[in-house]
């Protein structure tokens, strides 16, 4: 864990004063047929993680230790994962993470109708925790973040609400929510995708994004949580609604993302790393950059490390050493439960339990969990859903018409192949 921040507040008292409400219920349908089963934050990444790790492992890192995950769209995977691998706190200590599913609780009975309805329908269960401060995030998004940090800047700051942002190019800032700053980093304007998004003062190149995460004082977020339940054409959503009201009415000031990135070995020369990896191109892209000899995210950095549940399997395991098959892999990550077996395998992650068959080749590639690849087929630019059968001979990645006939072929090229679309071969 990096050092906490110098600060004339007690950080450690505000740290107990603090309870997190993590985001966890959307689909994620830009991810297409692999969230067809589960929720985006229990999606696989990194060989061995999942994305909600990251959220998690960031509060516990930070010294959050009240922690709440709102559940809603097919949460059976991710609560199985949050059972078995985020259970280790102790509730004597008032230390936790809990899931908490929709449970219709408004008058209305509705299930969440956006974030910040989510939660708005749960305040009464926060509110026997006493909170002082409640820190909102998304479940859903790949980055390492000292939370704590971020609080101290919004305690000394004297601010209602804090928005975590990061920089982004001018040219590509119309994909996000985009918050206009003054010179002193108030926000001054909050908007939803402009076409003429506001550039960082003294920066005409780059523009703010919000990172969908927010610290709020506590009494003030129930107000406005009830205030907006209360108007009837809002889509209840923290960025489409909540936060954007409060603009010009409240203290609401930006945090720069680089002042609580966890930076490996402290060079903050480096770009700080926040991946929404909500497409199938972007989730290719973040586990790809991985095999490379310097990721831009680094996950082998003990002082900040990424907690999760991973069953008990034996080490990788790579056979055969003929000229004509010989299994390897270069610049890959092979997870635990692997067998390589007289296979190639270049610049590719392999998940947990893999089972690659001799004369085989998967070059550039995500394979998750439970996979079984046959002799002679060869995968290039794939992303392979968990427990699917490659058949002997199966060609991917050489001929893009024939694979968006049979699979999801991607803008970028990326062809994604789940169990379903090779039943129908």
């Amino acid at each position: 864990m990096q050092d906490s921040p110098s600060v004339s507040l007690d950080m450690n008292m505000a740290l107990r004063q603090t309870f997190a409400v993590v985001m966890a219920g959307g689909r994620g349908s830009r991810l297409r047929q692999l969230t067809d089963n589960q929720a985006k934050p229990a999606v696989p990444f990194a060989g061995k993680f999942r994305i909600i790790d990251f959220p998690l492992s960031n509060c516990i890192n930070s010294g959050i230790r009240r922690v709440s995950v709102l559940t809603q769209y097919r949460a059976h995977t991710l609560i199985q994962h949050v059972q078995n691998g985020w259970g280790f706190l102790r509730g004597e200590l008032n230390e936790f993470v809990q899931l908490w599913p929709a449970q219709q609780q408004t008058a209305s009975g509705s299930w969440y109708l956006g974030t910040a309805d989510a939660v708005f329908q749960n305040i009464e269960t926060i509110l026997p925790h006493h909170p002082k401060y409640i820190v909102v995030l998304a479940g859903d998004h790949v980055y390492r973040q000292d939370y704590s940090r971020m609080l101290a800047e919004h305690i000394k700051s004297g601010a209602d609400a804090t928005v975590s942002c990061v920089e982004v190019p001018i040219d590509k800032a119309s994909e996000f929510g985009v918050v206009g700053v003054d010179e002193n980093d108030e926000i001054i304007s909050f908007l939803e995708k402009p076409e003429n998004p506001p550039c960082i003062p003294g920066q005409p190149d780059a523009a703010f994004a919000s990172m969908g995460i927010y610290v709020f004082n506590a009494d003030f977020l129930y107000e406005a949580l009830r205030s907006d339940a209360e108007e009837g054409a809002s889509s209840h959503d923290f960025g489409k609604d909540v936060v954007p009201r409060m603009v010009s009415k409240c203290r609401l000031v930006a945090h720069r993302f680089g002042n609580s990135c966890v930076y490996t070995d402290g060079r903050k020369d480096d770009e700080p790393y926040w991946r929404d990896v909500g497409t199938i191109d972007a989730y290719w892209e973040a586990n790809v950059d991985l095999t490379s000899v310097s990721p831009a995210l680094n996950l082998y950095d003990k002082k900040w490390p990424i907690w999760t549940y991973q069953a008990q399997r034996p080490a990788a395991k790579f056979v055969f050493d003929d000229e004509e098959r010989r299994g390897m892999a270069v610049d890959a990550l092979v997870s635990a439960g692997c067998i390589i077996s007289g296979a190639i395998i270049k610049r590719s992650l392999l998940f947990t339990g893999v089972h690659v068959h001799s004369f085989a080749e998967i070059r550039d590639s995500i394979i998750l969990p439970s996979c079984r690849i046959n002799r002679h087929a060869k995968l290039t630019k794939v992303v392979v859903d968990q427990n699917c059968e490659i058949p002997r001979g199966l060609v991917v990645g050489e001929d893009p018409e024939l694979d968006a006939k049979r699979f999801y072929r991607s803008e970028s090229g990326v062809t994604l192949i789940t169990a379903k679309m090779l039943e129908a071969l």
